[in-house]
């Protein structure tokens, strides 16, 4: 079958050379875009991430230093990623916790203008959890009947990805052929995430808020009034570059709502002695 697409889909996946978002790099990505008359394009790329690749991690995808040593950084290739995806929504296997965060935490390192908030994420495997509780192999097993080739291999599992997604829509009659559904559906949280890594929400009043920590649940701005240190401390800590840029913003926000509403409030003292003025005036007849 055929996903509905109202936009373009970029189906992908990244191998790192570790798991720590905020640190680690890309060393591979590839791309699956499918547009909305099923015309299909891949992109493959190495990179090389200017640091070590970590044992435990070539160990599970294989690319080793001498694999990506002459291969462009991400630097180089950041206008040819962001051309490729273009206004796609996205899509992956873990990806909204994993390789949506690494690939927007890229393009901030990089001081690329690549923009990640209008556009839905789907999250293959949020969604196979929620229905079944399996790994990719096994999920692609389940639902394609196949055994997955080359695990781990960036180009294999995004392939497999896109060929569960389409599977699972198929055989769930619950689950509507529809991005923006899909989209909803992957998340894994109480409050939607607007950090990508989970460390802001947005409650069901519609207020940015801290996801974790002794803060989880308060409202930024609350917390900015009672504790203005805790946005410093962040900002120093070892948080990914996204959450900081969210955060950031968040508080400029605050910010101008503060300046405003004491503009206003000098606005309305000004006014007030006028009124004052002109009733001494009117009563003294001066």
């Amino acid at each position: 079958m055929s996903l509905n697409l109202k936009n373009a889909l970029c189906v992908f996946d990244i191998e790192s050379t570790g798991l720590d978002v905020s640190q680690d790099r890309i060393v591979e990505i590839s791309m699956l875009k499918i547009d909305p008359t099923g015309k299909e394009e891949t992109l493959t790329l190495k990179i090389n991430p200017e640091m070590q690749i970590s044992a435990e991690s070539t160990e599970i995808h294989g690319i080793t230093q001498e694999d990506i040593k002459d291969q462009p950084t991400f630097k180089e290739v950041s206008d040819q990623v962001a051309e490729f995806i273009g206004d796609a929504d996205l899509a992956g296997f873990n990806s909204n916790k994993f390789d949506i965060p690494m690939l927007a935490e890229e393009f901030l390192r990089v001081g690329h203008s690549f923009d990640m908030s209008a556009r839905k994420f789907i999250d293959v495997q949020n969604i196979f959890h929620k229905m079944e509780q399996r790994t990719l192999v096994a999920a692609y097993r389940f639902y394609c009947d196949k055994n997955l080739e080359n695990a781990h291999s960036a180009e294999a599992d995004v392939i497999a990805t896109y060929e569960v997604l389409k599977a699972q829509v198929e055989k769930y009659e619950e689950l509507e052929n529809d991005m923006e559904f899909l989209a909803k559906f992957s998340v894994h949280n109480k409050f939607k995430i607007i950090d990508f890594a989970g460390r802001l929400a947005e409650n069901d009043k519609g207020k940015a808020i801290y996801n974790f920590g002794k803060h989880k649940g308060k409202t930024i701005e609350e917390v900015d009034k009672n504790e203005p240190g805790y946005y410093g401390w962040m900002m120093n800590s070892n948080f990914p570059r996204y959450t900081k840029a969210v955060l950031k913003k968040e508080i400029d926000k605050i910010k101008a709502k503060r300046q405003e509403n004491k503009k206003i409030r000098k606005e309305k003292e000004e006014k007030r002695m006028e009124n004052k003025i002109e009733a001494l005036k009117s009563k003294f007849g001066k």
